[in-house]
């Protein structure tokens, strides 16, 4: 027997050929292999320098012998470690796998299973494709806070989908949605912060006035002039049954005063309860209710009007718990904006002439019959909500002309809504004044004059 036959190395052996089959199977994903999962002994191996036998100093009574100093033997590599064999599993076992291999949690054994079935099964391929694009969504280092769009992104894709029966009107759209946001700023404060103090401002003849309060005070104050439309409508009136004052202001003194200690969170339940009950009437009583007359003692509005004004307040009220609870507060929307604009500024020539009646105004210059053009301010609105009004000087029956304007103001929208809120000063409001002077100062201090407690 020879001795490659003695050692059982034939190169046509099953060895060789399995390797092969190994080397050019290929699995999903393809990972580049390591250094260490070749196979070392079809590596072509460097030539190694020579070496050199030790020297050791010849002694003149032991002289040196070269067989007694041969060199140690060079330790055998060690064996290559065998990569993972596949695990024999069935379909469905290795589809239930598919979730823990994209999130790597397999062993190596049940990886190298799943990436053998995924070469032969396209569907599992697919889901594991899935599965793999979506673990790539899972980051820890994302906030945690919501979009504050959501809300109302799910709101208009679910009406979209399924519109309500009966719909909340366009009129009164404002003020459910005044009202919403308000009461999502009341979700979120703690009980100590329904005490936090807040100052209600507003302006009087020639001078700004302010009444302080608390956050729970405030909602009384709101829930109390909303009664106004309630009694209208002939529901419940938060101030009870019997003698009722007409004044806004009468109204949330007297609420004030009979509470027999401050008011907390408890509030907030009620003053939701009637705005729903408030929309929901309006909503079912059709289109007739839009003209509803709604008393505020000295004057009197419309119920399309006096929802739109309760919205203003709503909102502005709204900024100023947020002020004192230091919680962000936007705008409305700039159609909702726009319409408040619009109610302060048909509202701008009664109070023009109610002010001229009590010598806070200059006299008329040019009287006109009712629905005729006359002197006219031209008031320029700027950013949300803007546009351009034309506002009769001389008398509340003119009309507003651009041919007989006098004088122009341009005002951010924003801004003119809180210089009608008595938020801001009057001489402070205008960023751009042009004409007669007399007449600017008169119709910015009638905007000042429609805020009220």
């Amino acid at each position: 027997m020879s001795g490659d036959e003695g050692n059982g190395h034939d190169s046509g052996s099953g060895v060789g050929e399995g390797r092969d089959e190994e080397v050019g199977a290929r699995r999903i994903p393809n990972p580049r292999a390591a250094a260490d999962d070749f196979d070392l002994e079809s590596v072509p191996q460097l030539p190694q320098p020579p070496t050199a036998p030790p020297s050791h100093p010849s002694h003149p009574c032991h002289p040196s012998h070269p067989e007694e100093h041969t060199p140690a033997p060079t330790p055998e590599p060690e064996s290559p470690v065998a990569p993972p064999s596949a695990l024999a599993l069935s379909h469905r076992v290795l589809k239930a796998l598919l979730g823990a291999w994209a999130l790597a949690a397999c062993s190596a054994e049940e990886t190298a299973a799943v990436e053998e079935h995924l070469t032969g099964c396209a569907p599992c391929a697919d889901e594991a494709l899935r599965l793999r694009d979506a673990v790539g969504l899972l980051h820890t280092d994302r906030s945690l806070d919501l979009d504050p769009l959501l809300r109302s992104r799910v709101i208009e894709g679910c009406l979209g989908r399924r519109p309500a029966k009966i719909p909340v009107p366009a009129w009164a759209a404002p003020y459910d949605a005044e009202t919403a946001r308000l009461d999502a700023l009341l979700s979120d404060i703690g009980d100590s912060e329904w005490h936090a103090p807040v100052r209600l401002r507003w302006f009087e003849g020639e001078r700004a006035v302010n009444r302080k309060t608390t956050v729970a005070g405030v909602i009384g104050h709101l829930m109390t002039v909303d009664g106004l439309v309630s009694t209208a409508l002939g529901l419940e009136d938060p101030l009870g049954s019997g003698e009722r004052p007409q004044s806004p202001v009468e109204r949330t003194e007297t609420y004030w005063a009979a509470a027999y200690r401050p008011l907390t969170r408890t509030v907030r339940e009620p003053w939701r309860d009637q705005s729903h009950t408030l929309i929901r009437t309006v909503s079912f009583a059709g289109r007739g209710v839009a003209d509803l007359s709604v008393s505020y003692g000295d004057f009197a509005l419309p119920l399309q009007d006096s929802l739109l004004d309760r919205a203003f307040e709503c909102w502005v009220h709204g900024g100023d718990i947020a002020a004192a609870v230091d919680y962000p507060y936007e705008a409305p929307s700039p159609t909702h904006l726009h319409r408040m604009i619009d109610l302060s500024v048909r509202m701008l020539p009664a109070a023009l002439a109610e002010r001229r009646r009590t010598g806070l105004a200059g006299p008329a210059r040019q009287l006109v019959t009712a629905g005729s053009p006359g002197r006219s301010l031209h008031l320029e609105v700027e950013g949300l909500g803007g546009g351009d009004w034309y506002i009769a000087l001389d008398s509340p029956a003119a009309a507003g002309s651009p041919a007989h304007t006098v004088a122009q103001v341009a005002l951010d929208g924003v801004e003119f809504c809180q210089l009608v809120a008595g938020h801001i000063s009057p001489v402070e409001a205008a960023a751009g004044q042009e004409g007669d002077r007399e007449a600017i100062r008169d119709v910015l201090f009638a905007a000042a004059s429609l805020s009220r407690l």
